[in-house]
């Protein structure tokens, strides 16, 4: 069932792990999530200047941490074990609080390198929406978060909230969606899009981006990335809209189709955008920026991961860079693997730099893409002090670990 009001989720199950909030003013909605529902996603839904307050309880028979993707967090709420903190061993239990800096779409998931992967195949991950204080005006704020799984068959499917495809939604002509969207697998490439509509992208991993249109409506989306779409469905009854996954050389699967019913509504002034986040700089003096070159690679056996020739399948105990708060920072990423490199940087929002100059791409992200044996610039400001995770690979706990430190 889509998640379609703001009302907090109070309680997460994963298995025998679960999340709860203790706040009894967060505690009017409980979901539990079992064995037999272990494929379902919540969406946690708070609004810009709450604080969030849960308690994690770790019943499993494994370790578990918690990561919080894309928001700018205190160190110590980043989630990264051996870095900013400890797992939570099986028995064990810890209190977690922040209050989000920035309003978006973002993401929560397993973070133990060793188990990550298992934990969010099976279903623990989430989005994790931080309303604005003066939402844009809707008729439907929707969010849907895909996965892998596999069915009966043993084939690998995608699924949506836990699901093969959505219920249809019927909504009056001109009713204007939003469409909140994450990749919850751990290491499956899709490509999505809208059909019946024009669907205009707002925001990139939970950041606010100049309003663009995706050509030939189709978006693709890495793991752990987001979008959020807005449109207006058509101006007369009974018209289809469905959001769809596009495969490559394979049939397109629809996860939600809508269908106008009824009077049409009030007509909407055109959607102007999502306002800039006035805590991201305008610009990156690129020109006093601390410059440093990112190297990754296999050794030749194949087995292990290298940044900068030294082995990276751990955390080490040296950061590859130290600078202090408030330091621009470019990061040239060389990619001599032959593997496309997810590459994510906890705690901070970056600019993708372009090839040939020091222009940049109009949004921000959290992680980029950097192709087999090719390199890729990044610049963010290094405003949040810390220890943070830079983790590549095309999925949660594979792929190189490095770290850098913010003073």
């Amino acid at each position: 069932m889509l998640d379609t009001n703001a009302t907090r989720r109070a309680f997460l199950g994963f298995l025998a792990a679960h999340l709860a909030v203790p706040n009894a003013a967060l505690a009017r909605d409980i979901l539990r999530l079992n064995a037999s529902e272990m494929r379902t996603h919540p969406a946690l839904r708070i609004r810009l200047g709450e604080d969030f307050r849960l308690q994690l309880a770790n019943d499993l028979d494994a370790p578990l941490a918690l990561h919080w993707r894309g928001l700018r967090l205190p160190n110590d709420m980043d989630g990264v074990p051996g870095l900013t903190g400890n797992a939570i061993a099986p028995g064990d239990r810890v209190d977690i609080g922040f209050t989000p800096p920035d309003a978006g779409t973002f993401l929560y998931h397993p973070s133990l390198r060793s188990h990550a992967a298992m934990q969010m195949a099976r279903g623990f991950v989430g989005l994790f929406i931080v309303e604005e204080k003066q939402p844009p005006q809707t008729d439907a704020d929707l969010a849907i978060l895909l996965s892998e799984s596999t069915d009966e068959k043993g084939e690998r499917i995608i699924l949506a909230n836990g699901r093969r495809q959505l219920e249809t939604m019927a909504l009056p002509p001109q009713a204007r969606i939003r469409l909140r969207i994450g990749n919850g697998s751990s290491r499956r490439m899709m490509a999505i899009g809208i059909d019946g509509a024009i669907a205009q992208v707002a925001a990139i991993d939970g950041q606010p981006c100049g309003l663009f249109e995706p050509a030939r409506q189709t978006l693709p989306l890495v793991p752990g990335s987001r979008y959020d779409l807005f449109f207006d469905l058509p101006n007369h009854a009974d018209a289809n809209v469905s959001f769809v996954l596009r495969g490559a050389g394979e049939a397109t699967q629809t996860i939600l189709r809508w269908r106008t019913h009824g009077a049409a509504r009030a007509l909407l002034e055109p959607f102007a955008g999502l306002p800039a986040n006035p805590k991201l700089p305008v610009r990156i003096a690129l020109e006093k920026s601390r410059r440093a070159e990112l190297v990754i690679d296999q050794a030749p056996d194949g087995r292990s991961w290298r940044l900068n020739e030294q082995v990276a399948d751990e955390i080490g105990p040296k950061p590859f860079l130290s600078i202090p708060r408030g330091t621009p920072v470019m990061l040239n990423l060389v990619n001599r693997s032959k593997l496309a490199q997810i590459i994510h940087v906890h705690g901070h929002a970056l600019r993708h730099i372009h090839a040939l100059d020091d222009g940049w791409e109009p949004y921000w992200r959290d992680s980029v893409v950097v192709p087999a044996e090719r390199n890729l610039r990044i610049a963010f400001v290094a405003d949040n002090p810390g220890k943070w995770l830079i983790a590549g690979g095309f999925g949660v706990g594979e792929g190189p670990l490095g770290w850098f430190e913010v003073n």
